[in-house]
């Protein structure tokens, strides 16, 4: 910096981040083709390969490496390409009047072995078509229509009168819906955004209903796990038995995991729909629209048909999020109850461990008391043996039988006091 100041290393991205994507300029009269492609979060490397083999085949500069947004004239057409999280668009553009806005549509100028190996599978396309005031004051009504097959039309008045549009929003035989935008006083920049704008409705519109499909095969599934959470809870109310609370446990763990799976599977293409739709909303706020006398407005119409199923989106995933959460409140409920259980059962265990010690005790004492005895006999005996020695080596005075008889309850005394005394002993030590 002129300064010498120190930049943070993202700073440039970020202020470019500001500018990234700009709107295409349109000049009146222009038409278009428009791709949207579900490719996948990790397609950037292949998309961006397929796009440089259409630079290269035309011969006009090439797009960066890192490039997620890229415009080039081509010389038949302009293209502009866009990466987006899970999908990448192409939009294709031709100046110049015509008389027919959809016939001999602008994608005819593109090779056709590069549109068939187009990375990904399509999911909006559209054909549009820029007019002007004149050329649409011009086309009565019957004919307009038949621009769209007679199907019904959705239109109105767009960035406060500067322009009109028509749809039908429905695919026509080559697959692709249609677009048309009368210009009543755009400038380039002002209709490349609108175009831009009506564009997104048509691509975002189609990337939020994705999650529907999912949430209309994920409502059965909870339905299956609310029921049989509704049986656990009976069974709980009615349980008395330990076996019983664990097997609940074990049905519950099962239930839990099947509701899991269903927020595994659903979760992120429900927080892409709640974005999506959000973006379609802006999007059509910003379109600015004022309503055409006996034609059904582009907002009122999508609001119609799309709250339904956002709405529904919505209601599944809070479904399953609350079933997650019931059954872990439940799930704990059981755990603690056995828990319970079990804590009982230890204190019995342990009651009749007491018994068993205090039975052990008293037969211990018994023991000590007959090993007195015997020890007694034993050593009474040796001192008999002694005091007969003595008197058969010359001791007259020594009486073995007096003698071992007065021993007796010496000995026992003796030993007695002895086996209190270590006992004490022992327990002082243990404590």
């Amino acid at each position: 910096m002129e300064y010498g100041l120190t930049e943070h290393p993202g700073r440039w991205a970020l202020v470019n981040e500001v500018h990234a994507r700009p709107y295409e300029e349109l000049n009146t009269p222009e038409r278009g083709s428009h791709l949207a492609l579900m490719s996948g979060e990790h397609a950037g490397e292949v998309e961006y390969e397929h796009l440089v083999r259409l630079c290269r085949h035309y011969g006009t500069p090439e797009p960066g490496p890192d490039t997620h947004h890229f415009m080039v004239d081509l010389g038949p057409v302009r293209v502009r390409w866009e990466r987006h999280t899970e999908f990448c668009t192409y939009t294709f553009f031709r100046q110049g009047g015509f008389d027919d806005p959809f016939a001999h549509p602008v994608i005819d100028f593109l090779p056709r072995d590069w549109l068939a190996a187009l990375p990904g599978t399509v999911l909006a396309a559209v054909h549009f078509a820029l007019e002007p005031r004149e050329q649409g004051a011009a086309r009565p009504p019957e004919a307009l229509a038949a621009l769209f097959n007679g199907n019904t039309l959705v239109g109105s008045r767009i960035a406060g009168g500067a322009g009109r549009m028509y749809s039908d929003l429905w695919l026509h035989d080559d697959g692709f819906a249609r677009i048309l935008i009368q210009d009543e006083g755009f400038n380039a920049r002002q209709a490349g955004r609108h175009v831009q704008r009506l564009l997104e409705v048509h691509t975002y519109r189609l990337m939020a209903l994705l999650a529907l499909d999912p949430a209309r095969r994920a409502a059965p599934e909870l339905s299956r796990a609310d029921a049989e959470l509704n049986n656990i809870a009976a069974a709980m109310a009615e349980s008395q038995q330990d076996q019983t609370d664990a097997r609940l446990l074990e049905r519950l763990s099962a239930v839990a995991s099947d509701i899991e799976a269903v927020t595994a599977a659903t979760s992120y293409r429900f927080g892409a729909a709640r974005a999506y739709y959000n973006i379609v909303q802006r999007r059509l706020q910003e379109l600015r629209e004022e309503r055409i006398q006996g034609v059904q407005p582009l907002g009122e119409f999508l609001e119609r048909r799309m709250a339904p199923a956002m709405q529904t989106c919505e209601e599944v995933g809070g479904r399953a999020r609350g079933l997650s959460d019931r059954g872990a409140r439940m799930a704990a409920l059981l755990r603690a109850r056995v828990e319970v259980q079990l804590e009982t059962q230890n204190q019995d265990q342990l009651a009749a461990m007491n018994r068993r010690a205090e039975l052990q005790l008293r037969l211990q004492e018994t023991v000590e008391g007959l090993s007195v005895v015997a020890i007694s006999y034993y050593v009474t005996g040796l001192i008999g043996y002694l005091l007969k020695g003595a008197k058969a080596g010359g001791l007259p005075f020594v009486q073995p039988d007096l003698f071992t008889g007065i021993a007796v309850p010496l000995v026992v005394a003796a030993l007695w006091l002895g086996l209190k005394r270590a006992k004490r002993f022992l327990k002082e030590e243990e404590k």
